[in-house]
């Protein structure tokens, strides 16, 4: 099966979480929307009438299905390439950590834009830095150090064991996007999660994410996606 993979272009933004397993599983897959008439493609499947038709992207057209949501996506390519567990207690507590890791995607988010997503980063610099001051007093610690605490007992090399999972590879994003948006702090905080710090360097080195990164389909951090620099809020 051929995936068509529907995100803005230009940012990694919760497209990324879905292109890094399809990139890990070595699926045959198209970024529909950074090809010449991809957005409005995609636009139109947002805004057809009838059937299913999804809110936002990312989704994902497999087939005849279409589905929305990262966390949902991830669900369904999961089981389908060795991403996950078989039994299904396994597959919905790996659907729970990735629902967690879409909780701190978005406080991610609100750290540099509190007060919404309509105003630019300028129309809000103060209420962003004391925002950013809490999410990394209180909101980073909470869930970098449970996800540390699930690895160091996991038994295995990954987050769920010994097998790697698509959590694994999100996590992987995490670390690397919070690198890139706040180099200072993170340089400070890495000490306190090796394991995860482990964690990302393994993922980065597996084959296909090794020649996924060095490819020009990994578009690369900017202003404009989840993970943004700005100086102000990495003091």
């Amino acid at each position: 099966m051929r995936y068509e993979l529907y995100y803005w272009p230009g940012i990694q933004g919760r497209g990324e979480y879905v292109r890094l397993a399809l990139e890990e599983a070595g699926a045959d897959y198209a970024d529909v929307a950074r090809g010449a008439r991809g957005v409005p493609a995609m636009m139109r499947m947002m805004a057809a009438n009838g059937g299913t038709p999804p809110f936002a992207p990312p989704f994902l057209k497999a087939g005849k299905l279409v589905i929305g949501q990262t966390a949902n996506i991830l669900l369904y390519l999961g089981s389908r390439h060795g991403l996950a567990p078989k039994a299904e207690a396994g597959k919905l507590w790996l659907h729970q950590l990735q629902l967690t890791v879409a909780d701190l995607v978005l406080e991610i988010h609100d750290s540099h834009h509190p007060l919404g997503p309509t105003l630019y980063y300028e129309d809000q610099r103060a209420p962003a830095k004391k925002r950013s001051e809490e999410f990394w007093k209180q909101r980073v610690p909470k869930y970098l150090g449970y996800f540390e605490r699930l690895l160091k007992d996991s038994g295995g090399a990954w987050l769920t064991g010994r097998r790697l999972t698509y959590v694994d590879l999100s996590l992987f994003q995490i670390v690397d996007g919070l690198r890139y948006a706040f180099p200072r702090r993170m340089k400070a905080f890495e000490r306190r999660i090796p394991g995860l710090v482990d964690l990302h360097d393994r993922v980065a080195a597996r084959p296909n994410i090794k020649a996924y990164l060095a490819s020009d389909r990994r578009i690369a951090f900017n202003e404009d996606g989840i993970f943004r620099h700005y100086k102000a809020l990495d003091l």
